[in-house]
């Protein structure tokens, strides 16, 4: 039977993987489930997602909108989830990929499916300096609306799941890059979320790519002997069920599927060979009443021989994500051991759909998570990334604190304290309470004393010794020895709190034993910038936060050495003696019609300086560089008054914008605004009033509750520029709106 289940659930995903999802296939699902919908509003919110994508067509060659049709499907066949969310699903890409505003998504459909979509939303072509920045930035803005709303994080794990189901599609870069993603981010978020069939699912997907090989050898070990295990685990099942057919109502006996994945983690991670996993045949028990699976499973031990050490009971002491049920693997007559695991039908429920199964199996439930203990871990992220100043210590916090392993640890009072898998006694100590962790002095395990780096396990008892010193605190190493970020978070929270000049002196006799080490040149402008690129406003900030440990020294190091090599190449090209007139007539003959006159002589081949995007109506210069063209600045660019008193000042020529000039430009407006609903649309339809494209667009919260959103637009000159930044700045809430020098 356990071959035949999985064989069947194979099946399953191989038809999902290969079919195409219709309207019609979504409308039929829906009656299919026997529950309260607005299909009317379902209707229409497929219309407007098929007109915004009409003409737009997937990599496979399908239409896009078959995308969010299936997104819909899955949340209806697997989660029953409300007619708002499948309205959502179905608009979940409109916003992000058309010029449909979230403004009229909210006037059709209402405030909860406009919320919906914009949790969904990708913050867009941020520019920051790598992919990992845009990535934290995206994952830091689903974890602020599925704290508000858990319904954005389903709708999220839906279509990360079909995007993965489809992935064969994609270039093989595109495809480990989602896997990564996936295997990173999406399944433990899944596994938290107790929703197990969607993180297995994605687990053994996201394998598929990253690991074909193990893949296809893990999958050919289940094929092996496949009749023989059919007739074990039929005659298992067999022997439970005439063994408990006193039982009313009968319980449910099912085969269940290990994962191709959680084999795979024991062979090739763990290294175990294939015959030590004593959990590939198991078998699961479904009862009415918690007392029955006490009962049943003193049977199961008095059927078949336990094997020591190999009982969990997550019915006394539940998973951080709810899951409950007893777990025991024993040793069948032919000398085979598997698992059995024993719940109520409600506990098999939460199981299976996690958060999902309140959709599932009951009415009414909004998906407001406010108040809610078991969302506390969301909430807790979220404080914690409001402390990190390297946005990039983000993704690497989340990959540690949504890990699916934990271990279960006993404060000497009794209380339990959920722990990822490898955590010390620093993690212990924060997790109890921050003020605990800060005064720890010492600890103990089972009564003895142990170092603070010392791994906790399921059942240890820990004891922290604290001081009464009010000038006590942790000591700096510490950040460096928690695994969790919560500690680590909390360490230099501390620091960045009570010891800022202490951490400045750090932090910049570090800075500067590292730029002597890698021979680098820096002056305080190159710091200054260094700093902004951490967003912070002084240099002492920067060494602060290098001194606390709230940014990465190598980061900023490498970033350094990298921009002094480029500048020395520049400056070696420009060291070469060239004939001015030559070039100017040079790039004369090759020229198109630019709009830019340089001593008279118009039509010159030109590229405009990103270091200060000059627009039409700025004073400008010109420098003539070795090969390509004239590079045009604004006359104030600061590295026009550092060119002019350098050795190369012959090189600087004067400009001015041709008056027939009808050249389109892209200059960048910095907006600093109240956070509140709409504010982008408002942003977006002030811009798309004169008709003017937007390039690019980054939305962020700032700490202080602000909003800030930073936009490329093309227009024609400084004066059309001016009036959109008039034309922003009267949006109500806007603080400042203002252009600034980078694209």
């Amino acid at each position: 039977m356990y071959k035949k289940v999985m064989q069947l659930k194979n099946t399953e995903r191989t038809e999902a993987i290969s079919m195409t999802y219709t309207i019609d296939m979504l409308i039929d699902k829906i009656k299919d489930v026997g529950k309260s919908y607005d299909l009317d509003k379902i209707q229409a919110a497929y219309e407007l997602a098929e007109k915004a994508h009409d003409g737009v067509f997937r990599s496979s060659g399908e239409p896009y909108i078959t995308h969010p049709v299936a997104v819909a499907y899955i949340l209806v066949e697997q989660f029953c989830m409300d007619t708002d969310t499948i309205c959502a699903a179905l608009l979940h890409d409109v916003v992000e990929d058309t010029d449909v505003g979230l403004d009229v998504i909210q006037k059709k459909f209402g405030e909860d499916v406009a919320h919906l979509v914009d949790g969904v939303t990708k913050i867009g072509q941020v520019p920051l300096n790598t992919r990992e920045e845009q990535q934290a930035e995206n994952i830091r803005k689903i974890l602020i609306a599925m704290s508000k709303d858990i319904r954005v994080i389903i709708i999220k794990l839906a279509d990360r799941l079909h995007n993965m189901r489809t992935l064969a599609s994609r270039p093989p870069e595109k495809q480990r890059k989602t896997s990564l993603e996936t295997m990173n981010f999406y399944a433990p978020i899944a596994h938290r979320l107790g929703i197990s069939d969607v993180k297995e699912e994605m687990e053994d997907l996201a394998l598929r790519y990253l690991d074909p090989y193990g893949f296809k050898e893990i999958e050919s070990l289940l094929d092996v002997h496949k009749d023989e295990r059919d007739t074990f685990i039929d005659k298992i099942k067999g022997m439970i069920r005439e063994r408990i057919s006193d039982i009313q109502p009968p319980p449910i006996i099912e085969g269940r599927v290990k994962s191709i994945y959680s084999i795979y983690k024991k062979v090739y991670i763990k290294g175990k060979d294939f015959s030590e996993i004593y959990d590939i045949y198991a078998v699961r028990i479904i009862l009415q009443t918690v007392v029955e699976c006490y009962n049943v499973l003193g049977i199961i031990h008095d059927m078949f021989r336990p094997i020591p050490y190999r009982f969990k009971d997550y019915i006394a002491m539940p998973k951080p994500n709810r899951y409950q049920s007893l777990h025991t693997t024993v040793i069948g007559r032919e000398g085979i051991p598997f698992e059995v695991q024993i719940r109520t039908q409600e506990m098999h429920n939460t199981a299976q759909y996690g958060v999902a199964a309140h959709w599932k199996y009951k009415a009414g439930i909004s998906g407001n998570v406010a108040g809610e203990k078991r969302f506390d871990w969301i909430r807790q992220l979220l404080e914690q990334q409001q402390e990190a100043d390297d946005v990039e210590q983000i993704s690497e916090a989340i990959k540690v604190d949504l890990a699916p392993d934990d271990v279960y640890v006993f404060t000497p009072k009794g209380d339990v304290i959920t722990l990822p898998a490898g955590s010390n006694v620093i993690d212990f100590a924060y997790a109890i309470h921050t003020q605990v962790g800060n005064k720890m002095t010492g600890a103990k395990v089972g009564g003895r004393m142990v170092p603070f780096d010392h791994t906790l396990h399921t059942g240890d008892i820990v004891e922290i010794l604290t001081s009464g010193s009010d000038n006590y605190g942790p000591n700096r190493n510490w950040s460096e020895i928690a695994k969790t970020n919560e500690a680590k978070a909390k360490i230099r929270a501390w620091f960045k709190r009570e010891r800022r000049e202490e951490n400045i002196e750090c932090g910049k006799a570090a800075f500067e034993k590292e730029i002597r080490r890698n021979n680098i040149t820096v002056d305080d402008d190159i710091l200054l910038q260094a700093a902004h690129r951490q967003r912070l406003s002084t240099v002492d900030d920067l060494y602060a936060a290098i001194g606390y440990g709230g940014v990465q020294l190598t980061k900023i190091i490498t970033r350094l050495k990298e921009e002094q090599i480029k500048q020395q190449r520049f400056n070696a090209a420009q060291a070469q003696p060239i004939d001015i007139e030559k070039t100017i007539a040079d790039n004369n003959k090759r020229a198109q019609k630019n709009g830019v006159v340089l001593d008279g002589i118009d039509d010159c081949a030109v590229k405009y300086a990103q270091c200060c995007n000059p627009l039409p109506g700025d004073d400008i210069m010109g420098f003539i560089t070795r090969g390509y063209g004239v590079s045009i600045h604004k006359a104030d660019c600061q590295n026009v008054k550092l060119g002019m008193q350098g050795e190369n000042k012959d090189r600087w020529v004067k400009a001015h914008w041709a008056v027939n000039s009808s050249s389109a430009f892209r200059a960048t407006v910095d907006i600093i605004a109240d956070d509140r609903t709409a504010l982008i649309a408002d942003v977006t339809t002030a811009i798309a009033s004169n008709h003017l494209p937007i390039h690019e667009i980054n939305a962020h919260y700032l700490k202080n509750g602000n909003a800030n959103i930073i936009l490329t637009i093309e227009v024609s000159g400084i004066d059309q520029l001016k009036s959109i930044i008039l034309r922003l700045q009267k949006i109500p809430g806007v603080i400042s709106a203002e252009r600034t020098g980078k694209q």
